[in-house]
């Protein structure tokens, strides 16, 4: 059974490693997948490369592969070579990243795509594949409701409703019953502990590193007022982080900047705290390693996707919170005492089985 998954990373890579995450799954389970991206090559990730496009900060602007705004020619290019990287796949189930809930800018190849899908000759079985929270501008929920009506069979919503319905972030989520399935969270499986580097630790780190900037700074400040100052703290700026110099400049005697490590999960299992934003991937990945976190979720330009999954995380005691508006060095290191004094989260905390659930159910809805 052939797959073609669509997905689509604008200003970090985590669309890009939730999918190649679940693309790895399905693969395991016995499907053949073509992950077709269209965001910027990422090494280690097998795709199927569409020509490359970006997004600025405020997601306002859709920029090609060399950072100018895209014009009706490259999204004629682009989208020829979409519909013919499917029609070449032939597949048995096209699954769509996120569209229609986000990636509005990407209609003009989207819905010609999902056209060809459903007139064709092969009517393939039409799925999206959706993070818990979405970033939802109620004046659009119908319009998105009537797309997903008219050209999708079934939403695969990668989180547990025990911790965030879809309803929090899609107040239309109503007219989405029958055809909504929760997953559980998809995370790859943490290796298996080999070593006790980072052990005792303060960790920081900014995913991508895009838009971290300022907490990193904050953190670095911060240090001096935990009951921590007296441990190593280690700094991952990310791949794409701004000012590297700035950061290992103001970094002092014991505490390490890097741009990332390969070793990433292994000293997030061992470290004592853990400071992040409140990305999916990096969330599931801390609690997977059952690690005491403060979150700092990203809301520049009126973002709200991590601030919500935060705050139902902090109201269930699995994290610490500063909101981005208010953190300060004295509001983080508060934030990094309360976490250090609490004991680990416990086992089984939220369902991280989403990756393996959405094989099962892509299997049962083929037969």
């Amino acid at each position: 059974m052939k797959i073609f998954f669509y997905v689509q990373h604008l200003l970090g890579i985590g669309h890009l490693r939730r999918a190649a995450t679940l693309a790895q799954a399905l693969e395991t389970a016995g499907f053949q997948v073509t992950l077709a991206s269209g965001g910027r090559p990422v090494a280690g990730y097998r795709v199927l490369q569409l020509p490359p496009a970006s997004a600025d900060a405020g997601f306002k602007q859709l920029l090609d592969e060399n950072g100018n705004p895209v014009d009706e020619a490259w999204k004629r290019r682009r989208r020829e070579a979409l519909l013919g990287a499917y029609a070449a796949a032939a597949p048995d189930v096209l699954l769509t990243e996120l569209f229609p809930f986000g990636r509005r800018q990407m209609r003009f190849e989207l819905l010609p795509l999902l056209g060809m899908a459903k007139e064709g000759a092969k009517r393939p079985l039409i799925v999206c594949s959706v993070r818990d929270v979405i970033q939802s501008k109620p004046e659009r929920e119908t319009e998105i409701a009537e797309c997903f009506e008219r050209y999708y069979d079934r939403l695969l919503v990668h989180g547990d409703p025990q911790v965030a319905g879809f309803e929090r972030s899609f107040g239309a989520t109503p007219r989405l019953a029958g055809k909504l399935h929760y997953t559980g969270y998809v995370v790859q499986d943490l290796p298996a502990a080999d070593s006790d580097a980072g052990a005792g630790e303060v960790l920081i780190s900014a995913g991508g590193g895009a838009t971290g900037q300022h907490l990193l700074e904050t953190a670095i400040a911060a240090r001096p007022l935990t009951s921590l100052r007296d441990r190593k703290w280690r700094v991952l700026a990310g791949v794409n982080a701004a000012d590297l110099a700035g950061l290992q400049a103001r970094a002092g005697a014991g505490v390490i900047v890097e741009r990332f490590r390969n070793d990433f999960t292994q000293r997030l299992r061992n470290c004592v705290v853990s400071v992040s934003q409140a990305g999916y991937n990096t969330v599931l990945e801390t609690l997977q390693a059952r690690t005491r976190a403060v979150l700092v979720p990203f809301a520049v330009g009126g973002e709200s996707e991590q601030t919500l999954r935060a705050s139902l995380l902090a109201e269930r005691g699995l994290v610490q919170m500063v909101e981005e508006a208010a953190l300060t060095p004295a509001t983080l290191a508060a934030a990094v005492d309360r976490a250090a004094a609490r004991p680990r989260p416990a086992p089984g905390a939220i369902d991280l089985g989403g990756a393996r659930r959405s094989a099962e159910l892509l299997h049962e809805w083929l037969g």
